[in-house]
C-alpha cells in the first residue's frame, strides 16, 4: 500500500507531493492516476518527498519517467528528495539519477 499527499500545492510555482509506502504493480494504476491529476499538463515543477517511500518497482519508475516527460515539455523539472538508500541505488543502477534531480534536503 502507498499513500500520496499534496503538501503546499502550487506554492512557489511547484507542486510538492509526499509519497509513502510501496509503489509496485498492485498500486501503480492508482499512483499514475493521482500523480497525473496533480501535475496536470506539466506547467509546474514537481517536488516528490520520498523519505517514507519504502519500495518502488520498475512500473513505478516508468510512471515517474512519464511524469518527467510531461513537465519537461514545459521546461520544468521533477525534484526527488530524501530517497532511502535502497531506492537511491535503484535510481543509480537504472541511470535515472542522471535524469531526475535527486536532493537530500527540501
Amino acid at each position: 500500500m502507498f499513500e500520496m499527499k499534496v503538501d503546499n500545492p502550487c506554492e512557489n510555482g511547484k507542486v510538492r507531493i509526499v509519497l509513502s509506502g510501496e509503489i509496485d504493480i498492485s498500486t501503480a494504476s492508482e499512483f499514475k492516476t493521482r500523480l497525473y491529476e496533480l501535475i496536470g499538463d506539466g506547467t509546474k515543477d514537481i517536488e516528490l518527498i520520498c523519505d517514507r517511500l519504502s519500495y518502488i518497482d520498475s512500473t513505478g519508475l516508468g510512471i515517474l519517467v512519464g511524469a518527467l516527460k510531461r513537465v519537461k515539455n514545459h521546461q520544468n523539472n521533477v525534484y526527488i528528495y530524501r530517497l532511502r538508500d535502497n531506492i537511491r541505488k535503484l535510481f543509480r543502477i537504472t541511470g535515472l539519477d542522471k535524469v531526475f534531480i535527486l536532493e537530500e534536503a527540501v
